[in-house]
């Protein structure tokens, strides 16, 4: 049995400490700690763990691993820690916002040859993995283009915006993770569109709410990724892989799978609205291939994958600002 702290128990880590404590077969929930000690007292008599008093209490525990799911700001710092206490980590995304700051923590971990998971969810979505599986098994012949649409129902409080580091690390990062994934392939450029269309307000924090982009691989496939911060029909999230030989599509889950027929048309239940409604079965999984990892002693989304799309939403940026294509060795040599 495999014990496990959980650092941050706000959405995220609440959610995590639930999912290891009710649904994972081999893994225990320890310990969580948080800066709010009532929230955390909260899910620790929920689900009947400790509750650490500070991060070094856990740090010098007998925990064999980490979740760490506290505010980005803090992720290298917590990770460095965790990989010098020698504690598997399940890391959430993103690693950091400043390249510099990743590269600190990519030292570390590798230094300490701990395991380590990146949380990029999507991959374990089924969907989305069915379609990554047909395209590196050779199921569409030669991948030509990925196409990947990343909607959210509603832009989140103008005051996280203007921490999140912005919507290229802080929303498209999936997508660049996604398209390294589907792809089999680094990305190598990328150029920009973007605009804000939905609130004026995320532009006076100095962002962007809508976006094109298009992303060069290394071999030659071409992913483009359309953003927005407001899709008001719910959460939408596809990814579609075209080859010589076919296509694979990943299409939104319904509610159910009902549907109402009259002489005005044909009613359908709506997709989901929230990002957990959507993704717990994916997050699910990615505690059990986290698991499987310790077993296997190979993790499936390393620090360094953790590291590629910040880099790749960093050239986002610059290519919004200057209007021209950015190549990743600009931004990573």
């Amino acid at each position: 049995m495999t014990s496990i702290a959980v650092l941050g128990t706000g959405r995220i880590g609440k959610m995590h400490a639930e999912l290891i404590d009710r649904q994972v077969d081999g893994l225990e929930l320890s310990a969580v700690y948080d800066v709010y000690t009532d929230g955390a007292q909260a899910v620790a008599n929920n689900l009947g763990c400790d509750l650490a008093a500070n991060v070094d209490e856990i740090m010098s525990s007998d925990v064999d691993a980490v979740a760490i799911c506290t505010s980005t700001d803090t992720h290298v710092d917590l990770t460095i820690a965790a990989a010098e206490a020698g504690k598997a980590i399940f890391l959430e995304k993103p690693v950091s916002l400043d390249l510099s700051e990743i590269d600190r923590a990519v030292a570390a971990v590798e230094s300490a040859g701990v395991p380590i998971h990146v949380g990029f969810n999507r991959r374990f979505d089924p969907a989305h993995a069915a379609v990554q599986q047909a395209a590196q098994r050779g199921s569409l012949g030669d991948l030509h283009m990925v196409k990947i649409t990343s909607r959210d129902p509603a832009p989140p409080p103008i005051e996280y915006i203007k921490v999140s580091g912005g919507m290229f690390v802080d929303m498209t990062i999936h997508d660049f993770d996604m398209a390294r994934f589907v792809t089999g392939s680094e990305i190598v450029e990328v150029y920009v569109k973007a605009a804000v269309r939905v609130d004026p307000a995320i532009g006076d924090a100095g962002d962007v709410d809508t976006a094109i982009l298009l992303l060069t691989h290394e071999n030659g496939c071409i992913t483009t990724i359309d953003n927005s911060r407001q899709a008001v029909y719910g959460y939408d999230q596809r990814v579609e892989a075209f080859g010589s030989t076919g296509m694979a599509v990943s299409e939104n889950p319904r509610s159910h799978s009902t549907e109402i027929h009259t002489a005005d048309g044909t009613r359908q239940e709506t997709i989901p609205y929230f990002f957990l409604e959507r993704y717990i079965p994916s997050y699910l999984a990615a505690w059990v291939a986290f698991r499987d990892g310790l077993d296997s002693g190979s993790m499936p989304i390393s620090i360094r994958d953790g590291r590629a799309p910040l880099v790749a939403g960093i050239a986002a940026k610059t290519s919004h600002i200057e209007g021209r294509p950015v190549t990743i060795a600009e931004v990573s040599p």
